[in-house]
């Protein structure tokens, strides 16, 4: 491969490191209510989050596309602060990827809260630590297989992502070309070589990610 070749892998995995560390972030706290609450709406909730694992990921990317454009309140509000258009952008490629990848994080970080329970917080509150300081350092350590196992799956989900960020962001080389559009271009003009190397490249960084998580959490589960 070439090195312009490798532009759409580094930018594809810029992309899904940034996705991956502020999912970690927005699905802490929506994971720990989804595991805990007893609201009658967090069926609703849980849907919605789980929305993205069954529709088409163009169903997804249209919709996005159409809420994402300058003509929308959230689209309009982007251009007026930055000057620039969330859709067929990078920033829109993020915001995009979020919404596609958001139940890869909250899934396993909610059956690891699950797990945990309230008892270990609730004794740590009961030693004097404030809720924030319970949750920081009782919490996410006890729930650290399942911060690992989503930060490996949604940055792995990420990678691969095709339909969602063709629809948003398009095919701007260096801008929104992530890999797995690079690959299909090359399918398209019958250039096979160049489409396995970019593939092979692809398989073996995801292969590597997933045998990580497993070995580790092999580890962990003997103590």
């Amino acid at each position: 491969m070439s090195l312009a070749d490798l532009t759409p892998f580094w930018l594809t995995l810029r992309l899904a490191g940034l996705v991956t560390a502020i999912l970690m972030l927005v699905a802490t706290p929506l994971a720990w209510w989804l595991a805990h609450s007893r609201s009658r709406l967090r069926p609703l909730v849980e849907a919605v989050t789980a929305l993205p694992l069954v529709l088409p990921p163009t169903v997804l990317g249209f919709y996005l596309l159409v809420a994402l454009n300058p003509s929308t309140p959230l689209g309009g509000l982007w251009m007026a602060a930055t000057g620039t258009s969330l859709t067929f952008s990078f920033a829109g490629l993020v915001v995009a990827s979020l919404i596609y990848s958001l139940p890869f994080a909250v899934q396993p970080l909610q059956a690891a809260f699950a797990e945990v329970g309230r008892k270990p917080i609730e004794a740590a509150a009961s030693c004097g630590a404030s809720p924030l300081d319970a949750f920081l350092s009782v919490g996410i350590p006890l729930a650290r297989r399942g911060y690992l196992a989503a930060a490996v799956l949604s940055f792995a989900h990420t990678l691969g992502e095709f339909g969602v960020v063709l629809m948003v962001g398009g095919n701007i080389p260096g801008q929104t070309k992530t890999i797995a559009i690079a690959i299909y271009e090359r399918v398209e003009v019958l250039d096979y070589p160049a489409a396995h190397g970019m593939s092979a490249l692809l398989v073996a960084l995801s292969f590597v990610a997933l045998y990580l998580l497993f070995r580790t959490n092999r580890r962990e589960a003997r103590g």
